[in-house]
């Protein structure tokens, strides 16, 4: 099979930046296949970033080098590196991006089948490097290289701790309430929170539906100034349609994670 890069960048598609970076991987590797997953990043959103990369890239055949490139410090001290898994490989900044996939790495692989190499080799960049468009100069040509089977070892020095998100974790408040946050809002206005199936699962006894009527999500703080229709009590549904067009709803969406949806609308639009 080719080799397969996939790409998530804060780029956009109104500018040159994407094709450019294509163009320095198929010069480098030319049997590889770019395959966006997405360029629509809110610009410096790391956490957006990160979230969708741990919910993308296990769905990608074994071998595939993963690009992410949002990358607020550009040109500044912070380390570019890669990533090595047995299932994927990583490039990008160590600004956090890759941090849910290195957990999730140590989690389902003991430490000394994980590497992580901080990319100071530069005879894998490309000759001249710009201080602001390390994508092109650096990430790229190193993904290319990787894809075109260049081993970690040589790319440069390896790391044995990544800059982590700083994500709070969901706080219990009792016995019977778990207080998580909305991470980020996704395309659709569906706020994408902390919390995840399993979290509510701990909240609940065993059932034969996904999640006990009783099981309700309070979105929001009383007498919020910027939200004074806050906060809602939402029941957990399965699908956006299992409430009427326009109402909220809370459900475990696509991602894994909980999400605060309206029913054929935009949860995060004013008066949503």
């Amino acid at each position: 099979m080719r080799p397969i890069i996939t790409l998530t960048t804060d780029f956009g598609t109104r500018d040159g930046y994407v094709g450019i970076m294509k163009g320095v991987m198929l010069s480098i590797c030319p049997d590889g296949q770019c395959i966006d997953i997405t360029h629509e990043i809110p610009p410096q959103n790391i956490t957006a970033a990160a979230l969708v990369l741990e919910s993308a890239s296990p769905f990608f055949p074994p071998g595939t080098v993963h690009l992410v490139v949002v990358d607020p410090g550009v040109g500044t001290n912070r380390r570019p590196l890669a990533l090595i898994t047995p299932s994927a490989c990583y490039v990008g900044p160590d600004n956090g991006v890759l941090s849910l996939v290195w957990r999730a790495a140590r989690h389902c692989w003991s430490p000394d089948e994980i590497r992580a190499v901080e990319l100071n080799e530069p005879s894998f960049w490309l000759p001249q490097i710009s201080a602001t468009f390390h994508g092109r100069d650096i990430f790229a040509p190193v993904a290319a290289h990787l894809a075109c089977g260049v081993a970690s070892e040589r790319l440069g020095t390896p790391l044995t701790n990544l800059t982590m998100l700083p994500l709070e974790e969901p706080a219990w408040e009792g016995p019977e309430r778990l207080c998580g946050r909305v991470l980020f809002v996704d395309h659709f206005g569906n706020g994408v929170t902390s919390l995840t199936r399993d979290h509510l699962e701990r909240l609940t006894p065993p059932s034969d539906h996904p999640f006990p009527s009783g099981l309700r999500v309070t979105v929001g703080e009383a007498g919020s100034p910027t939200a004074p229709h806050l906060p809602l009590c939402l029941p957990v549904r399965t699908t956006y349609a299992d409430v009427a067009p326009g109402e909220a709803v809370a459900l475990i969406g696509g991602t894994g994670r909980l999400e605060i949806a309206q029913c054929n609308g935009n949860a995060a639009a004013p008066g949503g």
